[in-house]
């Protein structure tokens, strides 16, 4: 099976998802995060960054629960990005 392509709607979504997970992890060291949630520290990193623009749900479950924060709140978080001026 052939992946498509991912559109510049697909990366900015995942550079939001990035941003909101770097700002809830706050003090917390990408290592303790990494182990919380069972991956990488590359992994982490990457994701973010925004250069894994589309994560496994497990692995985006994980770490919102790594950083305290529910899924409703980390998709809410990523919706008002939506709306708002300019946003992709």
């Amino acid at each position: 099976m052939v992946r498509p392509p991912l559109t510049q709607s697909d990366r900015a979504r995942g550079e939001r998802l990035g941003e909101a997970l770097r700002h809830a992890r706050g003090d917390r060291s990408m290592v303790q995060i990494a182990t919380a949630a069972g991956i990488s520290v590359e992994t982490l990193r990457k994701i973010e960054r925004g250069r894994v623009p589309t994560p496994a749900f497990f692995t985006v479950a994980a770490l919102a629960t790594a950083v305290g924060l529910s899924l409703d709140t980390l998709c809410r978080h990523l919706d008002d990005d939506l709306s708002r001026p300019g946003a992709a």
